[in-house]
């Protein structure tokens, strides 16, 4: 099955033109060009287990089998990125985190062995905040 296809059999998050679930840090968009020149299309996935489960893991874009337990929050735009890097949400834990808005970063560090990053000494992670009412409202609720 494509990526395409997955991602119509998936649920994809509703989303509002006036509100964003998630963003990028300027050393989180740095680390995707850089890990777009060298594996090609992107994606991301963060699963909810424990431990690296619960951080934002970057393949190449498909390597990751989503399915209809997992939720798309996003197809974000990446300056110097020709083609959308999708960001993938376990369902379960998007129930969790649905009020909360999501930023992108990189810290120094070894995160998961299976995210692309991995090599470079470097690990995403997502920092959160509450949705405020007005963001909210414009996401449907």
């Amino acid at each position: 099955m494509s990526a395409d296809e997955r991602a119509t059999t998936a649920p994809e998050v509703p989303a509002d033109a006036g509100a964003s679930r998630i963003a990028l840090t300027a050393a989180a968009t740095e680390l995707l060009r850089l890990l777009h020149a060298q594996h090609g299309p992107l994606m991301f996935h963060q699963s909810g287990g424990c431990c690296d489960g619960s951080a934002p893991m970057c393949y190449p874009a498909g390597e990751f089998r989503t399915g209809s337990s997992d939720a798309l929050l996003a197809r974000l735009s990446v300056e110097g990125v020709p083609e959308p890097v999708e960001f993938w949400m376990s369902a379960d834990q998007f129930a969790r985190w649905r009020h909360t808005h999501l930023t992108v970063d990189v810290v120094p560090g070894r995160g998961s062995g299976f995210s692309l990053e991995a090599p470079e000494g470097v690990r995403f992670l997502i920092r959160s905040r509450l949705f405020t009412e007005e963001e909210q409202a414009r996401l449907g609720g």
